[in-house]
C-alpha cells in the first residue's frame, strides 16, 4: 500500500480509503465485517463514512453504517489501527435533525455526539461536513444562480469556531469538507487563517474519467494549500466497471436498485465516453475498473481515492488497482478523450 499525509498533519493515510455507503442497505454487517477485515489485512488505514450512510439516504437507515463500524470496533478491538472520517449531513432531510440548519452550534454538538456513540469511539480522525448549508452547486448541479433571499445559513467563521470547540476537547483531530466549491473551499482557508482557527486539511468531491470538473478551479488550492482531494465515485457510481455498457443493467446492480438517484450518468456523452474508455483499457490489456482507479490514484492532488464495492472480487480488484502504474502513452490517449468528451457526467 501507498500512503500520502492528510493535508498538513503527521497523519499518514492510505492511498485507497475503504468507502463504506453501502453497509447496512446493500450490504449486510456481516458482509461489512468481512470488507473491513480484507482492507485492513491489505493495508489500508483509512475508512470514511458519514451520519447520512447507508445510500440511498432513508430515514429507516440513517446512522446504520456508523452502527455497523462501531460494532466492528468494538468487537475487533482495533479503533487505534484506523483513521476515521465522517460526515455531519447538511440540510434538506427532514428526518435529520428538521432538515434544516444543519451547521449551527447546536446542531453539530449533537450530530457530533451521536456519531461517536454510534461508532464506538471517544473521538473522529477526520470530521467533514458533508454538503454546504448554502445555496450553490453540488451533486451534480451546474450554472449557479444566485438568490438574494436564500434560506439562513452559518457563516464560516461560526462553523470553524465551533469544530474548535470540539477539537480543543478531543472528540475531533482534524476537519475537512465535502461537495464544495472553490469560492467555499477558499473561503474556509482564508478564515481559519485570518482568525486562528482549525484548518481545512481535505475535500471529498467526485472526481473520476468523466468528472473531472475538481482539476478547473479546486486542484491548484488543494496543492498549494496542502488540503488535498478525496476522491469519491472513481468508477462513476459503476460504470466506469463497464458493467452498465450496451444498455446492461445487471441484478441488484445500483443501477437496477436505484436508478432515479444518479441522473448526472444518464446521458449519451456519458455512455461514448465510457465506451472510449473500455477500448482503452482493452488496448494495454486492463480491465476499465483497473484503468479508471490508476487514473485517480496517480493524480497529485489525491490523498486518497475513496473506494467502495458491495462484493469482495470488486473489492480486491479495487485495492489492487494502487500497483498499476499508467504510462505516458495512456495517459496521452486519456487526456485525448478528454478533450473530446470534457465532463460528460459533472
Amino acid at each position: 500500500m501507498k500512503f500520502k499525509k492528510l493535508g498538513n498533519t503527521n497523519i499518514d493515510v492510505s492511498l485507497i480509503c475503504l468507502g463504506t455507503m453501502t453497509f447496512g442497505e446493500q450490504n449486510t454487517q456481516e458482509e461489512g465485517f468481512e470488507q473491513m477485515d480484507y482492507a485492513l489485512e491489505n493495508g489500508i488505514n483509512f475508512f470514511d463514512t458519514a451520519e447520512l450512510y447507508a445510500i440511498p439516504p432513508k430515514e429507516k437507515t440513517y446512522g446504520k453504517t456508523e452502527e455497523i463500524i462501531g460494532n466492528w470496533f468494538q468487537k475487533r478491538n482495533n479503533r487505534k489501527k484506523i483513521i476515521l472520517a465522517t460526515k455531519i449531513a447538511g440540510p434538506g432531510l427532514k428526518w435529520i435533525r428538521g432538515g434544516g440548519e444543519q451547521y449551527s452550534p447546536k446542531s453539530i454538538e449533537e450530530a457530533l455526539n451521536k456519531s461517536l456513540k454510534r461508532l464506538k469511539t471517544e473521538y473522529i480522525d477526520l470530521y467533514q461536513l458533508h454538503w454546504p448549508e448554502r445555496n450553490t452547486n453540488y451533486f451534480g448541479d451546474l450554472n449557479y444562480e444566485h438568490n438574494e433571499n436564500e434560506k439562513k445559513w452559518n457563516s464560516f467563521d461560526i462553523i470553524l469556531k465551533t469544530l474548535k470547540k470540539f477539537v480543543d476537547q478531543g472528540k475531533i483531530r482534524y476537519i475537512g469538507i465535502s461537495n464544495e466549491t472553490p469560492w467555499g473551499f477558499t473561503k474556509f482557508l482564508q478564515i481559519a487563517e485570518e482568525e486562528k482557527l482549525p484548518k481545512i486539511v481535505s475535500v471529498q468531491n467526485p472526481y473520476n474519467l468523466v468528472n473531472r470538473s475538481y482539476e478547473i478551479g479546486m486542484s491548484e488550492i488543494s496543492i498549494r494549500e496542502k488540503a488535498g482531494l478525496l476522491a469519491y465515485s472513481p468508477l462513476a457510481a459503476g460504470y466506469l466497471s463497464g458493467k452498465y455498457r450496451n444498455n446492461k443493467i445487471p441484478k441488484n446492480s445500483r443501477m437496477d436498485l436505484f436508478f432515479e438517484n444518479y441522473p448526472r450518468y444518464h446521458n449519451q456523452r456519458t455512455y461514448n465516453a465510457v465506451d472510449e474508455y473500455f477500448n482503452i483499457a482493452q488496448k494495454h490489456k486492463l480491465s476499465l475498473t483497473q484503468l479508471s482507479q490508476a487514473f485517480v490514484n496517480s493524480r497529485d492532488f489525491v490523498t486518497s481515492n475513496i473506494i467502495g464495492a458491495t462484493t469482495m472480487e470488486q473489492l480486491k480488484e479495487n485495492i489492487e488497482s494502487i500497483n498499476i502504474s499508467l504510462n505516458q502513452k495512456i495517459v496521452d490517449e486519456i487526456n485525448l478523450i478528454h478533450e473530446n468528451i470534457p465532463n460528460p457526467a459533472p
